[in-house]
């Protein structure tokens, strides 16, 4: 008896450290509208910098032309991402024939396991309210602000450069913005 005793508490044991491991570990982050109010923000013993504002800038500007959702109309994308949200990418050079939500600022987290490097993610409007990043799959209410936040939240989105935007059907089948960035494929 004492020994399936001992054996139940080392099962028990296990069993609470497995479901401590699934819990996602967080990190500090913050999100900005801009490079210039993240440069407000920064400060030389805080946790980021302002040459972390200026290189978190720089990526979220490259992340966000590399993974932002491409939409076949102004008015999906808008459906998606509210009025007024939305560029022509045909005249920016960007391939032609698409829409694409605008980049509406960008977040900076705190690397896990540290060595001071900061992380970045652009992010876009919701037509809901508020933001996301560019897969929909974590949204925040506000810019200009700060907390705690998965770590996760700084994976980088699937590419959609260079594949064929979104049509309203496709759009339909995933459930909108966010729901199922798996659901595209690179036939369009």
């Amino acid at each position: 008896m004492k020994r399936s005793r001992n054996v139940a508490l080392v099962l028990l044991g296990a069993a609470a450290f497995g479901v401590a491991g699934c819990v996602e570990e967080k990190t500090e982050a913050a999100a900005f509208e801009s490079k210039e109010s993240c440069l407000a923000e920064a400060s030389p013993g805080g946790w980021f910098s302002a040459a972390d504002c200026e290189t978190a800038f720089a990526e979220a500007q490259v992340l966000h032309e590399e993974t932002a959702p491409r939409y076949e109309s102004r008015e999906l994308c808008e459906q998606e991402h509210g009025v007024d949200a939305c560029a022509d990418q045909a005249s920016s050079g960007g391939g032609g024939g698409f829409f694409m939500p605008m980049l509406m600022g960008y977040m900076i987290g705190q690397a896990l396991g540290g060595g001071g490097r900061v992380m970045s993610q652009p992010v876009v409007r919701s037509a809901g309210g508020g933001f996301a990043t560019p897969d929909g799959s974590t949204k925040i209410g506000a810019l200009n602000g700060g907390g705690q936040i998965r770590a996760s939240a700084f994976a980088k989105a699937p590419v959609t450069k260079g594949l064929a935007p979104m049509t309203k059907a496709q759009v339909q089948s995933r459930g909108g913005f966010g729901s199922s960035a798996a659901a595209r494929s690179a036939g369009g």
